[in-house]
């Protein structure tokens, strides 16, 4: 099928491409690509018309049950042939997903990371004719896979045993750092990176500061009472959902609550009752995200810091859908970021298990299910385990069988481990210090946020608190701009982030993000612009 005919059919008669969408198709066929395109931009349409165009199947890797559900009834109605395997599909409902994928009469698989490292599902997608693996939310790959969902790090070997196909991935919003992450987790082969648009202009930002948990949560509780439409509450803690959920139903404004403590039956409840618009309010953890697409929310508050502005921009995201004004606001008070720095924490795998998991290689080359085996260690445990030996070089993958590199030795790969997750760490935390600059900024916060993400902004938005209170000023056009190289005298090179009206934030390999006085660092060339 042609372009013209494929898109035609994706998205109706006479409707166009969007530039992020024909930017993505046009060199999918010799590059994998990374596509960073706002909430709305149609980036499921991107694959949709790639898959008919090539008339292979895609395999779409989707982090949650919810989103594939909807992912597989937007691509029904499009036409084309999808179905899902996960645990929420019988063993014979699977079975004959597999089975349609391997005989050709299936255009569409959508699974979880962990479906991928599946021997059964490896098989019948050997057998199939893959052309290109999508990874949706591709976020997730930085933010979940060193911890809690590592099968994400073992994507790109999975994507090796399929011989090959080409990779898209796909998320709203990501830093420069992020965007590393996944292109390198992901072994994506000569990537095209391409960032589109981010702003949603529609979306008022402003962050508010209290003194005390109580002030906090009052000033969270009035922002909900005075939104007449629909809000999401976010909350640090499971405990906090609940609380701030019987503060509001006392206010006379019931709340849905939604945290991973609850069982699935009611989450899953609370998000339908939410997005058919049978509730207006709901109170929630970070958990209650990705799939939550209702067009008319008015306001997105957060009651104490989001961990990363990356995450904060996914959330505030699920305001204004339909192009309508809304409200983005961020309640803190000094001590929730030691919070954040707690939560952001990582534990990463047992020196006794990376031990265990270097042992059993010594003993001869091995897939993932034979180490889970010779280490009598869970497969996710194995999993863990060889993404962090992966990162510091000491473990490769010759096409499905992994293998340690010559010089590997326990007590040298463990300090190696070691290493890293202090850098990681360094990493994180600054992450974690870079929120507080957004919410402690008197600059334009929109440009704040979009510059972390990629985009050069000198003018200030005119729609957030800082513009209306008159402290935005417009960025420099002499000294630096987000983007570009620099070299610190201590912390090396580095690459600018955000420029404020008298700092600038400076990604640093090894120290992470670091806030510089403009003047200082560069009038006393602490600070030098490279080339």
């Amino acid at each position: 099928m042609d372009v013209d005919a494929a898109v035609t059919r994706v998205l109706g008669e006479g409707v166009e491409l969007r530039e992020s969408q024909r930017d993505a198709l046009a060199g999918l066929a010799e590059h994998d690509t990374l596509l960073v395109a706002r909430t709305g931009a149609g980036k499921t349409a991107v694959y949709a018309v790639a898959t008919l165009v090539a008339e292979r199947l895609t395999v779409v890797v989707s982090p949650l049950l919810a989103l594939q559900r909807d992912q597989v009834t937007s691509l029904r109605e499009s036409g084309l042939r999808a179905a899902s395997v996960s645990s929420a599909r019988t063993a014979a409902q699977q079975r004959e997903a597999l089975e349609a994928a391997a005989s050709g009469d299936l255009d569409v698989l959508l699974l979880g990371p962990e479906q991928l490292q599946r021997e059964v599902v490896l098989d019948a997608l050997q057998q199939a004719d893959v052309g290109l693996v999508v990874v949706d939310e591709a976020h997730c790959v930085s933010e979940w896979g060193h911890d809690f969902r590592p099968d994400y790090l073992l994507v790109g070997w999975a994507v090796h045993r399929l011989g090959d196909p080409r990779v898209l991935a796909l998320t709203a919003t990501a830093s420069a750092h992020v965007r590393e992450e996944i292109v390198a987790q992901l072994e994506m082969r000569d990537p095209r990176v391409l960032v589109h648009d981010a702003d949603r202009p529609n979306i008022w930002l402003g962050a508010r500061p209290a003194a005390s948990e109580d002030e906090r949560d009052a000033y969270v509780r009035e922002a909900v009472l005075d939104e007449p439409g629909a809000v999401i509450v976010y909350a640090r803690t499971r405990a906090h959902t609940e609380a701030l959920a019987g503060a509001l139903a006392e206010d006379g404004r019931p709340a849905l609550v939604y945290h991973a403590g609850l069982p699935a039956k009611e989450r899953s409840a609370a998000q339908d009752r939410f997005l058919s618009g049978d509730a207006d309010l709901v109170v929630a953890t970070s958990a209650f995200g990705m799939g939550v697409d209702r067009a008319d929310v008015r306001l997105v508050v957060h009651a104490g810091p989001p961990t990363t502005l990356d995450s904060y921009y996914q959330e505030v995201g699920r305001a204004g859908r339909d192009e309508e004004p809304a409200r983005a606001l961020v309640v803190h008070r000094p001590e929730d970021h030691g919070l954040a720095r707690y939560q952001r924490a990582s534990g990463g795998s047992r020196p006794q298990t990376l031990t265990s998991v270097v042992r059993a290689l010594e003993e001869g080359p091995a897939d993932q299910a034979t180490l889970a085996e010779r280490t009598e260690l869970a497969r996710r445990t194995v999993a863990r385990a060889l993404g962090e030996l992966q990162r510091v070089g000491a473990v490769r993958d010759d096409d499905g069988r992994f293998r340690t590199v010559e010089g590997a030795r326990v007590r040298r790969v463990l300090a190696d481990v070691k290493a890293e997750r202090e850098r990681r760490a360094r990493l994180e935390t600054s992450r974690v210090d870079l929120v507080r600059t957004y919410t402690d900024t008197t600059d334009c916060r929109r440009r704040l946020l979009l510059e972390l993400l990629g985009e050069e902004r000198r003018d200030v938005c005119g729609h957030c608190d800082s513009c209306d209170a008159g402290t935005s000023v417009r960025a420099s056009e002499d000294r630096v701009r987000p983007g570009q190289a620099v070299r610190h005298q201590e912390f090396g090179p580095g690459v600018v982030s955000v420029v404020e009206a008298d700092r600038l934030t400076v990604l640093f390999e090894d120290r992470g993000y670091v806030t510089l006085d403009t003047d200082v660092a560069l009038d006393a060339e602490i600070l030098t612009v490279e080339g």
